[in-house]
């Protein structure tokens, strides 16, 4: 008999950042979204179409965007914040807390760095990552240098 494995918390998923030598953990994140991957169609109808429904081809894919919640820390806002000042592609990476310790590997660039300031909230700041090219799944945490 084989036993599905039940999903799994967020709670111990890391984000990590490449150093150029090997991935930095990003504190204080709450709350991580995407990547956010996205495929484009091509409109194919031609004017002798019958059944009066739209035909689409495979367009390009994107990997999208991966949204970073994060609780302001000066040390983080400026790590964040030389990558945006930065026009070099950097590489990042979510692990996973499951049992094969899957990762998921990309390249970007920040492109949205917003803080903000409530008096009844901490304050944070939410981090937009634009992925350059095809986010990649491993298994293994640090498993070396990005693809």
């Amino acid at each position: 008999m084989t036993t599905q494995s039940l999903g799994i918390a967020g709670i111990g998923v890391e984000f990590h950042r490449w150093n150029g030598s090997s991935w930095d953990s990003i504190a204080e994140i709450t709350s991580i979204k995407g990547p956010g991957k996205k495929r484009s169609t091509i409109d194919v109808t031609a004017i002798d179409s019958i059944d009066g429904y739209k035909k689409i081809i495979s367009g390009l894919r994107e990997g999208g965007t991966v949204g970073l919640a994060m609780i302001f820390r000066r040390d983080m806002y400026d790590l964040i914040n030389a990558d945006f000042d930065s026009d070099d592609i950097q590489y990042y990476e979510i692990v996973f807390p499951d049992t094969d310790i899957t990762t998921i590997e990309f390249a970007g660039l920040v492109t949205e760095l917003p803080i903000n300031i409530s008096p009844k909230d901490a304050v944070a700041m939410d981090v937009v990552i634009e992925i350059d090219g095809k986010p990649v799944t491993n298994s293994g945490v640090n498993s070396g240098s990005p693809s």
